[in-house]
C-alpha cells in the first residue's frame, strides 16, 4: 500500500495519513493482525516528522481501528459490527450528517447523494485485493 502526501493540501498531513490507512484497510490492503511500520520508520519513508505519524496512529487508536502495543508497535484491530448507539457509530453518524448537510446546502439532490454513496461503496469493494 502506498501513502501519498500532498504537502499543498488544506488537509493536515497526519489526517492524510490517517485517511489513507483507513481506506487501505477498507480496500483489504491491510487486514486484522497486520502490523503497521514503526513511527520512526514510517516517518522516514514518508519524509515527515515522527510526531505527525504518531498523531495519526493515536487518531486511529482512538477510533478503534488499530491497537498500539508499547514496544511492539501498532496492529490493525479486528473489525466488529458497529452497534447503534456505540461511541464509534455515533461519531460516524455525526460526521456523515455534517457532510450530507454540506452537500444539501450546495445543491446536491438526495438521488445524487445516494448515487455517490453507492459508487464509493462499489469502488471500495471492487478494489479489494
Amino acid at each position: 500500500m502506498i501513502i501519498q502526501i500532498e504537502p499543498q493540501s488544506d488537509v493536515a498531513i497526519y489526517k492524510q495519513i490517517t485517511n489513507q490507512l483507513i481506506e487501505g484497510i477498507a480496500r483489504g490492503h491491510l487486514r486484522h493482525g497486520d502490523s503497521l511500520p514503526s513511527v520512526r520508520a514510517f516517518a522516514a519513508d514518508l519524509g515527515v516528522n515522527m510526531h505527525t505519524v504518531n498523531k495519526s496512529y493515536h487518531e486511529l487508536e482512538k477510533r478503534g481501528i488499530i491497537k498500539i502495543v508499547p514496544k511492539s508497535g501498532a496492529v490493525i484491530e479486528a473489525q466488529t459490527n458497529l452497534l447503534q448507539g456505540s461511541p464509534h457509530a455515533e461519531r460516524i453518524q455525526h460526521e456523515l450528517k455534517t457532510v450530507i448537510a454540506e452537500a444539501l446546502v450546495l445543491g446536491m439532490k438526495t438521488e445524487q447523494l445516494e448515487q455517490e454513496l453507492a459508487m464509493i461503496m462499489e469502488d471500495l469493494k471492487h478494489n479489494k485485493q
